[in-house]
């Protein structure tokens, strides 16, 4: 009942029925106003108030509609403050609303998924980061999570908060060190809005109305017609239970399945290292069980061991002959290594027996075989090829439905209420839920860069963001990849006025979706605003593929973006081109710079046709300008 209790507060509230003035939570103490531009303020009070709202030396008035609502647009202010801002109601003297501490600077809109919701304390040097954050003119508001089947006129709760070191922990960090650089560099108060939430998709930030637009998601839309409050409440009990069995294991399993004596001889085989996709099952989410057998003599009994579990799913647990070693929940980190006491350790057969967690079409041991070991220091025994597994042995996984990725739900609790705010531009990190739709994204992006643009009906305002990282295996030969997919519809989407992007291609990491440098996105995310919002004349991204000319058996390559030239990083060889002919079958090929330009061939391919740069989830690839941005994937064809 508590449990049903803390649900229920998520999504019922009991509005307070008042005569009362009053104005949408993103107003507060402490909030940044836009700058140089007339200010919307609006909110809520008896039909006919007349309202007069107060700020420094600006005035302005109005009067509530029939429907109770107002809206006044200040006057334009230079950057400044402290200011006091007071709204009165004019019928009742002394009712009156004040904010105190108020700034006026520029307001950027932080928006997407979960590397721009990565908090400044999950990320590189962050106690440094940490205690050094002190900067009082800058600030943050954070939407809280939501999600509504209408559009809703105000958030849950939130404030505006200053960043010191206390403050600045949970906020984002793309977005804190963006917003760094531009207050150092301009000289002003910057704010920033922040709504964002991990794993969704593009269509969840988007309108209703702009979804129904397309032929790609209308139908989908009007699927969802028939969802009710009461769906969300059971999902959200739902997902109590799902984490429940994740986190706590069931049946006392862990008693029986781990020991040396349980019979596995029934279980199906599966050779290791490998992944869900690659196994072949159908759809399952779960907990899998899965056991191996080794044998240990000669010089490595006796002896405390490490054991190597290479790159398994994030979250599992490791037995060693039924003792437990470790349990692990969203371990993201690149070595899965731990100590096998010599106690545990038998000569002969002993058993290594795995508890894992299938999620979201994920789970089971990425490659390479040659990090999953068991080794004294010296000799190492191999954990890689047959184990055993068996699912379904704990209680079933509920199928959640997560409502917060369904279209236009994020949009109606996180951005609608949030609208006409007054900005500076919008900065965005999103993509990674969209990668096996690369396609659609080419027109899913653009739409809601025009949906944001039209509801906040302050002409166009930047909009930039961040184009998708390395991530990854690094593949050995040219081949397919959805991340490329997804960063070509990112660089397409720069068709679309007053947009700019950052490529990260160099900023990734293989073995997690959230790289930790921050830092560098971030600079260069500001680098961006500041050429393309505030005027500056500088070099503020990399080489760009603007067209090419076959000659014989060579490709010369053309770019934009070169800055003051093109230049090799890290060595002599220039990687990541590859090169294919008619029958459309890639080969790495020999690039060299030639002035602003690049020459591609192959011995493999006489007659090429197309190329391609850095097509890869993870390329190794190390063309750049001289400025040191990297050059942004590319291919010629469209294939």
């Amino acid at each position: 009942m508590r449990y049903l209790f803390q649900v229920l507060t998520l999504f019922i509230s009991i509005p307070f029925v008042s005569a009362q003035l009053s104005v949408p939570s993103v107003f507060s103490d402490r909030m940044v106003l836009q700058r140089e531009t007339d200010i919307p303020v609006w909110g809520d009070s008896p039909a006919g108030t007349k309202i007069m709202i107060e700020i420094g030396n600006n005035q302005a008035r109005t009067t509530a509609g029939e429907n109770g609502e107002w809206m006044v647009r200040l006057p334009r202010m230079e950057a400044g403050g402290p200011y006091l801002m007071k709204i009165s109601d004019l019928n009742h003297p002394g009712e009156t609303i004040e904010f105190s501490d108020v700034l006026i600077g520029d307001v950027w809109f932080a928006s997407g998924q979960s590397n721009m919701e990565w908090q400044v304390q999950q990320s590189m040097d962050a106690e440094k980061e940490i205690g050094n954050a002190d900067y009082p003119g800058i600030r943050f508001f954070q939407v809280p999570h939501a999600k509504s089947l209408q559009p809703e006129d105000d958030l849950k709760s939130g404030s505006w908060e200053v960043c010191d070191k206390n403050r600045i922990k949970t906020a984002s960090a793309v977005a804190y060190f963006f917003a760094r650089k531009i207050h150092t560099d301009e000289g002003i108060p910057v704010g920033i809005l922040q709504s964002t939430w991990g794993g969704t998709p593009v269509e969840a930030w988007t309108s209703r109305e702009m979804l129904l637009s397309s032929d790609i998601t209308a139908q989908r839309v009007r699927n969802d017609d028939s969802l009710t409050l009461a769906d969300f409440i059971q999902d959200s009990l739902d997902l109590i239970g799902f984490w429940d069995i994740v986190y706590n294991i069931k049946n006392e399993t862990d008693k029986i399945v781990p020991v040396p004596s349980y019979d596995d001889s029934g279980w199906p085989k599966m050779e290791m290292p490998k992944t869900f996709k690659d196994w072949g099952m159908p759809f399952y989410e779960g907990i899998i069980w899965m056991r191996k057998k080794i044998r240990i003599g000669g010089t490595m009994t006796g002896k405390d061991l490490i054991i190597n579990l290479g790159l398994p799913e994030m979250n599992y647990t490791l037995y060693f002959n039924g003792y437990e070693i470790c349990r692990t929940i969203w371990n993201a980190n690149p070595e899965h290594s731990y100590t096998i006491p010599a106690e545990y350790i038998r000569e002969g057969e002993n058993i290594i027996s795995v508890r894992m967690s299938f999620l979201w079409g994920g789970g089971g041991f990425n490659p390479p075989e040659e990090k999953m070991y068991l080794t004294d220091g010296t000799e190492k025994i191999s954990l890689a090829g047959t184990w055993k597994y068996r699912k379904d042995l704990e209680l079933p996984i509920p199928k959640i439905y997560n409502y917060h990725y369904y279209p236009s739900f994020l949009f109606n609790a996180m951005i609608n209420p949030v609208i006409p705010y007054g900005l500076r531009g919008f900065i965005w990190y999103q993509g990674e839920a969209n990668d096996t739709a690369a396609l659609h994204y080419r027109s899913l992006f653009p739409m809601l860069i025009s949906d944001w643009r039209i509801r906040w009906q302050q002409g166009y305002l930047p909009f930039l963001y961040v184009q998708l990282p390395n991530y990854k295996a690094v593949q050995p030969e040219p081949s397919e990849s959805d991340w490329a997919e997804l960063r070509e519809a990112q660089a397409m989407t720069l068709k679309q006025p007053a947009t700019g992007m950052v490529c990260t291609i160099d900023l990734g990491n293989a073995n997690t979706i959230h790289p930790l440098n921050k830092q560098d996105v971030g600079y260069r995310l500001a680098l961006v605003a500041e050429k393309e919002a505030y005027g500056c004349d500088c070099v503020a991204s990399g080489p760009m593929y603007m067209n090419s000319v076959i000659e014989g058996n060579q490709i010369t390559i053309r770019f934009s973006g070169i800055g003051s030239g093109l230049i090799v990083k890290g060595d002599n060889i220039l990687k990541g081109f590859s090169i294919a002919g008619k029958d459309r079958k890639f080969y790495w090929a020999r690039a060299r710079i030639e002035g602003d330009e690049v020459i591609v061939t192959s011995d493999r391919v006489t007659k090429p046709v197309a190329a391609r740069y850095a097509w890869a989830d993870n390329p190794a690839c190390n063309l750049y300008n001289r400025e040191g941005f990297p050059a942004v994937p590319f291919r010629t064809d469209t294939w």
